[in-house]
């Protein structure tokens, strides 16, 4: 589990965790950031209480960095990954074996059951659950049991890990998803379950999500760039809303000033279609059962599916057309918009 200013779900994430009822032993061993909000202090204290967990550091706060770093100190030959904002129900590893013997897969993933405790977070929730939210990935609710292009988390054998090489830690978005690119690659199935679900706690706060979703689009971009159609014709939905209105902005300053007129402007009416139809979508669903039961549920849903999109479609096009390079996900370092040092 890697950790980084987490004091307000660490402790419910590891007991989830240690309550796994599983045949065999069990460890955990937590990659502890450098946290800002006692939540070093907070691990330290639940290691004392139980000798199942280890501490291991991770100074630079890179996910996919702290993932290899607490794989390479555990001792199991299943690795399961854990999220701190996330909660197993108490059979979800001992599901998870079961699976990867039957299937013989050498990766096991279910559904991301995101909820939430706010009108905020519970919209953020009903955007990750929905297909609309986050483009219809099985792990965002699918039903069907089979062979899959990535798995959330992941229940994984370590004999494949080793082989394959661990998470690559130039990349700081979308590791597993690239991980699982080369299990698969080498020849290994990658198996999503859908009996196994997760329950996840997205971000809390408007500015947190969009810092999220910039960081997550711009290391997607980075991802094409590297791996070109391998990546889902999903991922490129976002920024070609983007640059959709983009044009549409374009197109009406033209016309508005009269550059454009007649038969040519009424061509040119075409691209506000795309920019139509997507404000409906979102409109029908944010009033929908979709977008909640109250007013506030309702509105922060008409917020924050927007939210998501136009983020990660400007995120992608800067790595796409830049690379990621130093991008971090700041949505944990509380206030401040920078990199930890």
């Amino acid at each position: 589990m890697p950790v980084l200013n987490e004091r307000r779900y660490l402790e419910r994430a590891v007991e989830t965790t240690l309550a796994q009822q599983v045949d065999g032993p069990t460890e955990l061993v937590l990659a502890l950031g450098p946290s800002t909000d006692g939540t070093t202090e907070l691990a330290e204290r639940l290691r004392a209480a139980d000798p199942r967990i280890t501490l291991v550091d991770n100074p630079e706060a890179d996910i996919p960095i702290g993932l290899n770093i607490a794989i390479r100190a555990s001792t199991l030959p299943t690795v399961v990954r854990v999220d701190a904002h996330s909660e197993l129900a108490a059979d979800y590893t001992q599901r998870a074996l079961d699976t990867l013997s039957r299937t013989r897969a050498a990766n096991v993933g279910g559904v991301m059951r995101a909820d939430g405790r706010t009108p905020f977070q519970r919209a953020v929730a009903r955007a990750y659950n929905s297909p609309i939210g986050l483009g219809g990935g099985a792990y965002h609710g699918g039903t069907h049991e089979g062979e899959a292009e990535s798995a959330y988390l992941g229940v994984m054998r370590r004999s494949v890990l080793n082989e394959v090489g661990l998470f690559d830690e130039t990349i700081r978005r979308g590791e597993d998803w690239e991980l699982n690119l080369r299990i698969r690659a080498a020849g290994y199935r990658v198996w999503f379950d859908p009996t196994l679900a997760v329950t996840y706690w997205p971000r809390e706060s408007w500015v947190r999500l969009a810092r999220q979703f910039h960081a997550t689009g711009t290391w997607r971009g980075e991802l094409v760039r590297r791996y070109g159609r391998r990546n889902s014709v999903r991922f490129f939905a976002p920024p070609a809303l983007v640059l959709d209105l983009v044009l549409s902005l374009v197109v009406g300053v033209l016309q508005l000033t009269g550059v454009l007129t007649g038969w040519w402007a009424l061509a040119a009416s075409v691209v506000y279609l795309p920019v139509l139809a997507y404000a409906l979508l979102i409109v029908a669903v944010s009033l929908g059962r979709g977008g909640g039961r109250g007013w506030r549920d309702k509105l922060w849903t008409l917020a924050v599916l927007p939210t998501i999109h136009l983020t990660w479609g400007v995120g992608f096009l800067g790595g796409l057309l830049r690379g990621a390079h130093d991008t971090v996900d700041t949505s944990r370092l509380g206030d401040r918009n920078t990199p930890l040092p």
